[in-house]
């Protein structure tokens, strides 16, 4: 309930305007007439597909695709099988809804954390692995769920209202959006920030996750809304079936998805083989030729350089697939270098801005131009549409109580401190504000540094303790992506004019299920793979489990320490000129390699970045000749089936291998790379 408040003409103009305008787009003055059963049912629906496919994708890679563009155009299509049409607000809970149950892979550590516990060595790390049980693992989700969520509203009054950040990937769905629905073009003006011009909404449109968000194309600029009805299913359907029986034929031929492009030896040796997964193709597509340029070029520098050199030179004497011992493991402490160096250099903006506007100005008695009049509320949702402050304070509180208990109630004596837990969930919600800011400005949210800042801190305070430091990384990395990720969903909702309480509700429900889904799927996964291994690998499991160690022993693998600290240098030079010239307005910033991208061209061996490579080059050519203004949806449909049916598939797939069906042949896996086969 709103307080009693005198009203002035202009604030009476203001809410006449308000109400003038939500009667011509036919929502209510009063209720969430959005947050409707079929909303949320369809939301979950797609939002269960895309958890299943995020954990299949980052347990392989440790990418995981947000995919809020994607669940809109599904839902849109699945929505003209309702005998009422489904409003634009409708979907845009629907793919609130979708993108809340989908990430939460990334979100509770499954691609990360829970691995990188279950790599513990006790004769090395002190502790035995740490295998979570089912209901281990529901009670470590629930501990770092709902903070996010709870976190997002005053973030969104504040980055979104009175700020107006650009957030290009929310931007960019809800121009979709507005296509599909046939609404005018939703106005994404974007305040004028001092020292640079807000990007530009079409500069990226979807997020894709790896611990830190990397870039994606702006392919979705479209004037007719008729493609998305006429090309769509057609379009959406073959992508699919194609995807999914290419990896149901990968599953019995292992070959399929493994073939030795460059010989045997290289195969066999330096572990260079070619996926040909359409998924992959459809993820480069997606990401865009920049980023799938700058992963390609790290790939060559990692394993056609630096695992040849670190095995010639005798620094990585053992095999060179082995973490430890190999060449892999070696360029893995590369590979961390520049993602840290990256992600913090990419944040001294931010924390420079918020430190002169917020704390500087106000010192010495300065406003800013926009305080220098009487100041006006910008909202433009009602209160009742809004999320009250009370639930925020009491959902903030109760979040943090529960993490904590929850925390300590799964891990026990061996885990982390229940004061260090509280400590870590403060962290997590500061790093919160200079991720979403990150995130709003640039697209990027630096999720990656964030959970490595929280693990330098967690190694002063609680020294020497392994599972403290990366439950602790978990945490505050948790916090920062959900409420980046919800970010982006509410400045969706802002500009279709959805209600925020409508979009909470959403992110809860959603949040609630993905719990419950992820961790069973999960558990499958477990009974069905060695994770990480040959089909698995979980290369994220390594980074948080390196760093920890490194922050107790402080010993690193011979000279890599020397190449740690060039490529740092190096990547803080590139990433300080990529973020001069994003905040520039820059169209060249995009051909700044990302220091992200480059490093998980380390990570993940040479078949996992070609593929991508091959869907950024479609990407490019195909609107370099038709042109972003006449090329449609159509590839990005294209691209989402090919996404979306290896992971429903993979579900085929965890099924037989839980009955026991193995694979068919193993022709041709001489080389010994194949995943499922038994020579690997």
């Amino acid at each position: 309930m709103s307080r009693n408040r005198r009203t002035s003409p202009h604030g009476l103009f203001r809410r006449l305007r308000r109400h003038t305008r939500r009667a011509a787009e036919g929502t209510s003055e009063r209720g969430q007439t959005e947050f409707t059963l079929r909303a949320v049912m369809l939301g979950l629906l797609i939002g269960c597909l895309l958890c299943f496919t995020n954990l299949y994708f980052g347990l392989q890679t440790g990418w995981i695709s947000m995919m809020s563009l994607q669940s809109a155009l599904i839902g849109f299509l699945l929505s003209k099988f309702l005998p009422k049409p489904m409003t634009a607000q409708e979907n845009v809970v629907l793919q609130t809804t979708a993108v809340a149950t989908g990430t939460m892979p990334l979100a509770a550590g499954f691609v990360g954390i829970l691995p990188a516990l279950g790599l513990l060595d006790e004769s090395r790390d002190g502790v035995p692995p740490i295998h979570l049980s089912w209901i281990g693992a529901v009670g470590w989700s629930c501990a770092v769920a709902f903070f996010g969520v709870f976190l997002s509203p005053p973030l969104r009054k504040q980055v979104i209202i009175e700020e107006q950040l650009a957030f290009p990937s929310g931007t960019a769905t809800g121009q979709l959006i507005s296509v599909l629905h046939r609404l005018p073009p939703p106005e994404t003006t974007a305040r004028q920030r001092r020292g640079y011009n807000a990007l530009a909404s079409n500069e990226d449109d979807e997020a894709v996750v790896y611990t830190a968000e990397a870039q994606e194309t702006d392919a979705l600029h479209t004037p007719d809304a008729e493609v998305a009805e006429q090309e769509g299913w057609s379009a959406l359907s073959w992508s699919f079936a194609a995807s999914g029986l290419m990896t149901l034929a990968a599953y019995f031929f292992p070959v399929v998805f493994s073939v030795p492009l460059f010989g045997s030896y290289l195969a066999s040796k330096w572990l260079w083989t070619f996926t040909p997964s359409l998924s992959y193709i459809g993820q480069g597509i997606i990401m865009g030729f920049p980023t799938t340029l700058s992963m390609n070029l790290g790939m060559l520098v990692g394993w056609g350089v630096l695992s040849p050199l670190a095995k010639h030179s005798g620094w990585a004497p053992g095999p060179v697939g082995d973490m430890t011992a190999g060449s892999r493991g070696w360029i893995l402490w590369v590979s961390l270098a520049i993602m840290c160096s990256d992600s913090v250099v990419s944040l001294v903006p931010v924390v420079h801005e918020i430190l002169y506007t917020k704390v500087w100005r106000p010192a010495i008695g300065l406003r800013d131009d926009a305080d220098s009049v009487a100041k006006e509320n910008k909202e433009v949702e009602t209160d009742d549409r809004l999320v009250p402050t009370q639930w925020v304070v009491w959902g903030l509180g109760g979040s943090i109580v529960l993490g904590t208990v929850l925390v300590w109630l799964v891990f026990g004596h061996q885990g982390i401190k229940p004061w260090a837990t509280f400590i870590g969930f403060i962290m997590g919600g500061l790093l919160s504000v200079l991720g979403v800011r990150a995130l709003g400005e640039t697209d990027l949210n630096p999720v990656s540094g964030l959970g490595k800042i929280s693990q330098l801190f967690f190694a002063w305070i609680q020294p020497g303790n392994i599972v403290a430091n990366i439950i602790a990384g978990g945490v505050a990395e948790a916090g920062a992506q959900q409420a980046g990720d919800l970010m982006q969903d509410l400045k969706t909702g802002h500009l279709i004019r959805a209600s925020p309480r409508a979009q909470f509700y959403g992110q809860l429900i959603g949040s609630c299920l993905s719990i419950v889904v992820t961790t069973t799927a999960y558990a499958l996964y477990q009974r069905a793979y060695e994770i990480p291994g040959p089909s698995f690998p979980a290369p994220t499991a390594y980074v948080w489990l390196g760093l920890a160690r490194l922050l107790r022993d402080g010993e690193l693998p011979q000279k890599s320490g020397e190449f740690m600290a060039i490529f740092a240098v190096l990547f803080s030079v590139i990433a300080a000129c990529k973020t001069y010239a994003a905040r520039g307005g820059s169209p060249y910033a995009k051909w700044i390699p990302s220091g992200v991208a480059f490093a998980i061209g380390f990570l993940n061996t040479p078949s996992f970045s070609l593929a991508r490579l091959i869907g950024g080059i479609v990407e490019h050519v195909y609107y370099t000749r038709v042109g972003r203004e006449n090329g449609g949806i159509k590839l990005i449909i294209i691209a989402s089936g090919f996404v979306l049916g290896e992971g429903v598939v993979s579900i085929i797939s965890l099924v037989l291998r839980t009955a026991g069906i193995g694979v068919a042949s193993c022709w041709g896996c001489g080389h010994g790379m194949c995943g499922g086969c038994p020579a690997s």
